[in-house]
């Protein structure tokens, strides 16, 4: 974290939250005691893979779950001071889209396919700024615009189907940016695009975020976006948080076998070396034993790995993580760490 982030406020502060959902197999844990914050300026990158938590940790913090089958099992999320799980729905709305924004793993999906990009935009904006659709649709061009969409004018008027699919991924960014919002939460906002689409939405996000101050969640599998993005990393596995600290310090001292692992099995184009990878698979997230829930899948595991879970505790500082091996997983040499970078 930089000095000028460190002293940013806390903008965004989940804290302890617990999301389960009941259905017929049992309680699945999604979101198990997972606590995080994110200042005014700073980009939070959450990674993990498929089914670890993380965009369900997004849907709690925007509200967007169904309830039934989903509920807050504990904990609390926090916009400036402001716990949104005790909020109704209609001071909710007032603040989702408007003070925090969300943009949606898959543009195709998200957005409506018989409504055009302008109108869809101007409709955010008259719901949240109170305007008239003159105005909104001038700020739905402006939008546009501002996001590096060429011809705003007329892409205005186009539907989703109509535009590339780089393209539209800027229109949910400026969908998310209409009012401005302190917080912006990006989920998987570069899967599906080529790589110079990818680097472009980035620079974007980085660029916009530097004009509006805002703070960033971005959630992700790729350690490369968030080696480029990122100040601090916060890694998830099975629903639980397992390893934070800033992304330089992540990426030269990880502690948790997790990490380590993802790190290992990233490709570099440096190397010829077959990659490797964690064996097993994600524990059902109904059946969560007593202990580690990445004990099955860890060369360090000891048998108190299996029988405890294992508690988050600082090693060094601004670095915490959920391992009792953890020294003996820093005294390994994992090497070539700058093929995640490269």
């Amino acid at each position: 974290m930089t000095p000028e982030t460190s002293s940013a406020p806390v903008l965004l502060e989940v804290d302890n939250l617990s999301t389960w959902f009941d259905t017929v197999a049992g309680i699945v844990k999604s979101v198990n005691g997972v606590s995080y914050q994110v200042r005014a300026g700073q980009t939070l990158g959450v990674v993990g893979e498929s089914g670890c938590g993380k965009s369900v940790t997004a849907l709690s913090i925007m509200r967007l779950l169904a309830m039934p089958p989903a509920r807050f099992a504990g904990g609390e999320v926090r916009y400036r001071g402001t716990n949104l799980l005790a909020l109704s729905e209609k001071q909710m709305r007032d603040i989702r889209g408007n003070r925090i924004s969300m943009i949606f793993q898959e543009p195709m999906t998200s957005l409506n396919p018989v409504l055009t990009v302008g109108r869809q935009i101007a409709e955010t904006v008259m719901v949240h700024q109170k305007v008239g659709k003159r105005e909104a649709m001038a700020r739905a061009t402006e939008m546009l615009r501002l996001v590096q969409i060429a011809e705003p004018q007329r892409r205005v008027n186009e539907y989703p189907h109509q535009l590339s699919g780089g393209m539209r991924q800027r229109v949910m960014i400026a969908l998310a940016l209409a009012c401005n919002p302190e917080v912006l939460i990006a989920d998987e906002p570069t899967t599906a695009l080529d790589v110079t689409i990818q680097a472009q939405i980035l620079d974007l996000l980085r660029g916009l975020q530097e004009k509006l101050g805002m703070g960033i969640v971005m959630i992700t599998h790729d350690l490369g976006v968030v080696a480029e993005s990122c100040q601090r990393v916060v890694v998830m596995y099975a629903g639980r948080k397992v390893e934070e600290a800033p992304v330089a310090e992540l990426f030269d001292r990880p502690l948790h076998p997790y990490t380590r692992a993802l790190m290992a099995s990233m490709p570099s184009m440096n190397s010829a070396e077959r990659l490797t990878e964690i064996p097993g698979m994600v524990p059902p997230l109904t059946q969560l034993g007593p202990g580690c829930s990445f004990a099955p899948r860890c060369a360090y595991a000891t048998d108190r790995c299996r029988r405890e879970m294992p508690a988050l505790r600082a090693l060094g500082e601004d670095h915490v993580v959920a391992c009792f091996e953890a020294e003996r997983v820093a005294s390994d040499a994992l090497g070539k760490l700058e093929r995640v970078v490269a």
